[in-house]
């Protein structure tokens, strides 16, 4: 009897100790992602904050700029499995001013291997004025549909491009925004529909 204890006992100890190693592991990509319920908006909303992609990495008239991405699922109520859409913010910082992008230089498009999906203009979030020290900063923002940020972040190459500027997101920031997607419970009842939302 006590053997069938100690043999029980043991494998308790065993099976707990796994488990909490299972729930402490996190993905090592170095974002910090957040989740908070919204009552000004009543939405919940996962938050994969600011998170640099790339210095120096940029093609043409930016490459002196360093670009970063904001990501952030909307949820409506209180729940965690139904999204939706999904906000992007791009980030274009240099130490010394940003020249902001004309309306005609806003248009996003992101290629993955196999696909590339466009998504308009971006709408400037930047609230400075031209010729200050605050310029050094632009933000442009767009929403994507859910089902389609889904089948972005599947693909292990992703470009975001701006007007005639691009960025390849490293691998990091790729385990980042699947990180922020993971924390979605269930699937999504009908994705069609949630593609058609905004």
């Amino acid at each position: 009897m006590k053997r069938a204890i100690l043999v029980l006992g043991c494998g308790l100890i065993i099976f707990s100790q796994s488990a909490l190693g299972q729930e402490t592991a996190k993905p090592k990509h170095g974002g910090k992602i957040e989740s908070k319920y919204d009552g000004f908006n009543y939405e919940t909303v996962m938050r994969l904050h600011k998170m640099k992609v790339s210095c120096d990495g940029l093609k043409d008239k930016w490459k002196d700029a360093c670009v970063s991405i904001d990501v952030t699922l909307h949820l409506p109520g209180a729940q965690l499995n139904f999204v939706r859409q999904v906000t992007l913010l791009v980030v274009f910082e240099n130490q010394d001013w940003v020249r902001t992008h004309p309306p005609d230089e806003r248009d996003l498009s992101i290629t993955t291997g196999t696909e590339t999906f466009r998504f308009g203009r971006m709408e400037l979030v930047t609230n400075t004025k031209p010729g200050t020290w605050d310029t050094k900063i632009e933000t442009l923002k767009a929403s994507i549909p859910y089902a389609t940020f889904k089948k972005i972040i599947e693909s292990n190459s992703i470009e975001i491009q701006v007007g005639n500027g691009a960025v390849m997101l490293r691998e990091k920031n790729i385990a980042a925004l699947r990180d922020l997607n993971n924390r979605v419970v269930g699937p999504q009842s009908n994705p069609a529909s949630t593609s058609s939302k905004k």
